[in-house]
């Protein structure tokens, strides 16, 4: 692996997209840090560390970690992406309901045409999305999003977030907010032409580790206070080993994340003219987690946004059920796992089309051996897929549900939390997996070994089909073994320490 990472930059086309990736993030993250105009940057900041610390979890904490702090900074950035994301999203699930849409999808420019609709969807959902949050900053106290903020104005000398309100404000802030989002669309699709993986992964995923040097430091302030009277109840070996259990819920999330099911599938050959053509047996992959992190998206929207809406309306029995679906109440747990079996099943449901699977093998003279065409070959991939389905659902409920079990069992603040599982972990681990793809494509074709699998200089040896798998699980287990056992080292050299001091 250590090997891969020097053969990057010895193929120059290899090497000229690494960097570029590297400059436009680098851009990216200076447009976190500047400031939209007009607003108390002071009084954000205060508020964002005051809910971190105290284990926060709203929709201002969310949209600040995808966005990399823009949020907290009330950058031209705050938006980040994310207007994009909603709207291909929508779009997606509107191509798999309207016959229209689904129609066109399948044409030639069909796909441009969508596109560009995703676009002005875009648009709009910006100048929604930025004149709401410009309200929120001109009157804070009346933001679902933002409770408890006027303790951080007192804090500032009464000094409000927004000193000159009214109707330039709200224009300048949804004119800068729409134009640093349409600017990251476009170095989005810079990166993904002339770059290493997908742009608009890359900046999303960008923004949530640029969040991790501060997630260190409030851990360490956590578990090991500066304070000396609490000395003797500080144990440094808890820290070790949370970073112990890190590396093995990363682990397991490649692991299922990797994972899919081979259906095989036999080609009938076929005579075209003198030639002989098709035949062999080919595998469709069929992913354990196909809904990916949408089902958490989802059932987090649906969970923070009541109890938001609750708190402004303020009314007796809205309050009790928002209490109920707290993170603190006694239906957190089953709510939100049912709603990510839900979503797990209604995301396949209207993505993945088995009657049009069956289709195409038919039409192209391939059939599952032992399931007959047509329909009975689209209700196996049914039933299949819906085992599948359960066990991802599983899967994606352990991983939504251990952070915050770890900030209200164990304390530990809530954006130190957000990195041992939820959307933050999925998304790292996808998007890096399909980076180090990426990657290993441009090495192979120039004769070097890649990331995910060790072999000999193309030509020598054919390599076998299975050694993907076998080579990413090894890497898996060699490094975590590696990693726990410098942790262990660390962590029995810190007890020692703090016992004979």
């Amino acid at each position: 692996m250590i090997s891969a990472f020097t053969n990057t930059f010895k193929v120059p086309e290899l090497r000229n997209r690494v960097v570029f990736t590297l400059l436009m993030l680098v851009i990216v993250r200076v447009g976190a840090a500047i400031t939209t105009p007009g607003v108390n940057v002071a009084v954000l900041q205060y508020w964002f560390h005051h809910q971190s610390t105290q284990g926060g979890n709203g929709v201002a904490a969310l949209f600040n970690l995808f966005s990399g702090g823009a949020l907290e900074n009330c950058a031209v950035f705050s938006l980040g992406v994310m207007p994009y994301i909603s709207a291909s999203i929508m779009m997606q699930l509107l191509s798999a309901v309207i016959p229209q849409l689904n129609k066109l999808s399948k044409e030639d420019n069909g796909r441009q045409k969508i596109m560009q609709y995703t676009r002005y969807a875009t648009i709009a959902l910006c100048v929604f999305q930025g004149y709401l949050l410009a309200k929120s900053f001109e009157y804070p106290a009346n933001s679902p999003f933002l409770q408890g903020i006027e303790r951080a104005i007192a804090q500032n000398h009464g000094i409000p977030l927004v000193s000159d309100p009214g109707l330039p404000f709200e224009l300048l802030t949804v004119l800068t907010l729409t134009a640093g989002t349409l600017f990251l669309m476009w170095v989005g699709d810079q990166i993904t032409d002339r770059g290493v993986g997908n742009g608009m992964s890359m900046i999303i995923t960008v923004g949530i580790v640029a969040r991790l040097p501060a997630a260190l430091i409030q851990a360490w302030k956590t578990f090991v206070p500066s304070d000396t009277s609490h000395a003797d109840q500080v144990n440094p070996m808890v820290l070790v080993l949370m970073i112990a259990f890190l590396i093995l819920v990363i682990a397991a999330v490649i692991c299922v994340t990797q994972a899919q099911r081979k259906v095989p599938v036999q080609y009938a050959k076929r005579v075209v003219g003198r030639k002989m053509i098709g035949g062999g047996t080919q595998y469709m992959p069929l992913k354990v987690n196909y809904p990916g992190v949408m089902p958490i998206i989802f059932g987090q929207a649906l969970l923070i946004f009541p109890a938001s809406i609750a708190q402004m309306i303020k009314q007796p029995q809205l309050q009790k059920i928002a209490n109920w679906i707290s993170p603190n109440g006694s239906l957190y747990y089953v709510v939100y796992a049912l709603m990510i079996f839900f979503f797990s099943y209604f995301w396949v449901a209207t993505t993945f089309q088995p009657g049009q699977i069956a289709d195409d093998l038919k039409k192209y003279g391939g059939y599952i051996p032992g399931v007959r065409p047509g329909k009975p070959t689209a209700d196996f991939l049914d039933f299949t897929m819906t085992r599948l389905t359960f066990a991802g659902a599983i899967f994606l409920t352990v991983i939504a549900i251990l952070p915050q079990m770890l900030i209200h069992q164990l304390g530990v603040p809530q954006l130190t939390a957000s990195f041992f599982g939820g959307t933050s972990l999925l998304i790292l681990v996808g998007v890096m997996l399909d980076t180090m793809r990426q990657v290993e494509t441009h090495l192979i074709q120039r004769h070097y070994d890649g990331f995910l699998r060790k072999g000999r200089l193309r030509g020598d040896f054919q390599r076998t089909p299975t050694g993907r798998g076998e080579a990413v699980q090894q890497s898996v287990l060699i490094w975590g073994c590696v990693a726990a056992a410098v942790l262990l080292v660390i962590g029995v050299s810190l007890f020692l320490a703090s016992h004979f001091r």
